[in-house]
């Protein structure tokens, strides 16, 4: 039998209060970027893979990004992004799934960002999927977790739950991602290191 994914007993109200806990600060480095990634494109359309409830999603112009999808292992978290966004951003189209095994019906992006996704997901999997959803001009931004020898890889908090994600949460070094990418079909064209203020450090690739 396999075994509920912890993602799916997690409140969006502690993982948002998580993410947002100073000592934390992932949430801000993760629109920063997002926001970073949208100003440099300007991509038409554009998928978020892990979306939570929208996190960045008010970074987003809809008189240039015209088309938004969200996808999220979470249906609360779907909910919730559809409750918040409907009305700002009407070229919304969100998806509740697992990137790994279901198959999501939207047209290709010009840009798909996932900010800490990889940690939680095979990439040799989901890799190929990104790939089929991308427009012959499309880009992959992505944020992986660099090892720290002073902070946990979950730093704790007052949301205990959190922590269930230690069971499934795997750090992928850059230069795997990199390596993996380009056997399906991708070519990193960019990475920088960001640090959010809570001293852990981030590895932001550009893949085309």
């Amino acid at each position: 039998m396999r075994m509920k994914n912890p993602w799916l007993d997690i409140p969006l109200t502690d993982l948002e209060g998580h993410m947002a806990l100073p000592h934390v600060a992932q949430a801000l480095l993760l629109s920063d970027v997002f926001a970073s990634a949208l100003k440099k494109f300007s991509p038409q359309s554009v998928a978020i893979i892990g979306c939570s409830g929208g996190n960045g999603f008010e970074r987003i112009s809809p008189l240039v990004t015209r088309r938004v999808v969200g996808v999220d292992i979470n249906p609360d978290y779907i909910r919730e992004t559809q409750r918040r966004f409907k009305d700002s951003l009407p070229g919304l189209e969100l998806f509740a799934g697992d990137i790994q095994t279901d198959d999501f019906n939207f047209l290709p992006v010009d840009l798909v960002y996932a900010g800490l996704l990889f940690e939680y997901v095979e990439i040799d999997t989901v890799l190929p999927k990104i790939h089929s959803k991308l427009s012959p001009i499309g880009r992959l931004v992505t944020v992986v977790q660099l090892p720290s020898k002073t902070i946990s890889e979950i730093t704790p908090s007052p949301f205990a739950g959190i922590q269930k994600l230690s069971s499934v949460m795997h750090l992928v070094p850059p230069e795997l991602l990199e390596s993996k990418a380009i056997v399906h079909g991708f070519k990193q064209t960019e990475k920088h290191v960001e640090e959010s203020m809570g001293g852990k450090q981030f590895m932001v690739q550009t893949f085309h």
